[in-house]
């Protein structure tokens, strides 16, 4: 445990040396000055200190640098922000002594020293340590827990997809460590392709881990199964054994999930409470509103299919209700939906990520609240 004192005395460095040396104390150093304590911390500096540093005992009134400028020094560098600083003074003067907590200092002992309350004090300030310096670790540890999640996360969306008839891409914006945003896609055949993407209740880590437990079953799912309505109804069985009566939260999810032909130029459709998805061809548009509720909120539920044609090209953008939360007030008055519709129609070549950075700039919302998600499929190129 390493100890630094600071004080410009010798007989007080002693006095103070002799009472910790007794005590077990072992790791002791001496500074003479701010001077000569910066430069063992190495303050101003890049590197670390020699020895570990765990509380700095210091003299309030001393040449050059006072202990109340040593003590913001200091702490103002963040190697140091948590290692805790006890005046031991001579200054009885209370607007002083509020002074140097104010500044930053821990406790503080006056002199001359009574030694039972130097070492009560020291006790203290170093339990306060401990614990600050176990939930720096824990933290460190947790963060580098989400960041593994997240890139497992991440591992499982679909990479983009293209072939001669068809493309799909989609951006992904997540409003914090891991998100609640969802999305894949399959090759059912020669022709089908099953695209869903799903907004799971929430975000953080709840709501990724209900996400990983979805994607486990949707390859088989949508690859085996592939009618729509049949691959809403399996995923909200599944939902369904997440349900606990003893607990108060209902997990469940929107989403929407497509069937893309490319053979007969057609697409099947279930929207489960999400936002509507937009299919875009020459000057139509037609949306793809919601036929059935969301996913996990009742045992059984009532999905109806819709069936849509498309022309020799056509765009299908489907997209979760972070982006039109992200949009909120616009700058005019165009309606939400009618921008994201004039931003595909006009930006053909760029990709879902570019198009929602682009969308975004119309918004005078500036933080970013939910996770914010889209998917573009472009058929018959």
């Amino acid at each position: 445990m390493g100890i630094i004192i600071v004080d410009d005395n010798l007989t007080n460095q002693m006095i103070i040396k002799t009472i910790l040396k007794k005590e077990g104390y072992s790791e002791l150093r001496v500074a003479s000055s701010a001077m000569q304590l910066y430069k063992m911390l190495q303050i101003e500096g890049t590197g670390l200190p020699e020895e570990p540093v765990d509380l700095i005992l210091m003299d309030m009134m001393m040449p050059e640098i006072d202990g109340l400028e040593a003590c913001r020094a200091i702490l103002a560098d963040s190697r140091y922000r948590d290692v805790p600083i006890i005046f031991v003074t001579a200054v009885g003067d209370s607007n002083k002594l509020a002074e140097a907590l104010d500044a930053g200092a821990t406790d503080y002992v006056m002199k001359p020293i009574n030694k039972l309350e130097l070492l009560a004090r020291m006790r203290s300030a170093l339990r306060l340590k401990h614990e600050k310096d176990w939930h720096k670790e824990r933290d460190k540890r947790i963060q580098y827990e989400l960041e593994l999640a997240k890139q497992v996360q991440r591992s499982v969306l679909s990479s983009p997809l293209e072939d001669e008839h068809l493309r799909i891409e989609a951006s992904y914006r997540p409003s914090s460590e891991l998100a609640g945003d969802y999305y894949a896609w399959f090759r059912i055949d020669k022709h089908r392709y099953g695209i869903i993407l799903l907004d799971m209740m929430g975000h953080g880590i709840s709501s990724s881990l209900v996400c990983m437990f979805i994607s486990s079953v949707l390859k088989d799912m949508i690859t085996r199964i592939a009618d729509p309505e049949e691959v809403m109804r399996g995923l909200n069985r599944y939902m369904g054994q997440l349900y606990r009566s003893e607990e108060l939260i209902n997990y469940y999810f929107t989403a929407i999930f497509v069937v893309v032909d490319t053979s007969s130029k057609t697409l099947e459709y279930v929207n489960a409470g999400h936002p509507s998805g937009l299919l875009i061809q020459n000057k139509e548009c037609i949306r793809l509103t919601q036929n059935c509720p969301a996913i996990g909120l009742f045992d059984a539920i009532d999905v109806k299919k819709e069936k849509l044609a498309y022309e020799d090209s056509a765009v299908v953008a489907l997209f979760t209700d972070g982006l039109l939360d992200a949009m909120g007030k616009t700058k005019d008055a165009e309606p939400l939906e009618e921008l994201i519709i004039n931003q595909l129609k006009s930006n053909e070549s760029s990709n879902p990520s570019q198009i929602v950075e682009a969308l975004l700039a119309t918004s005078e919302i500036q933080a970013q609240q939910d996770d914010i998600c889209m998917v573009r499929i472009t058929v018959g190129k």
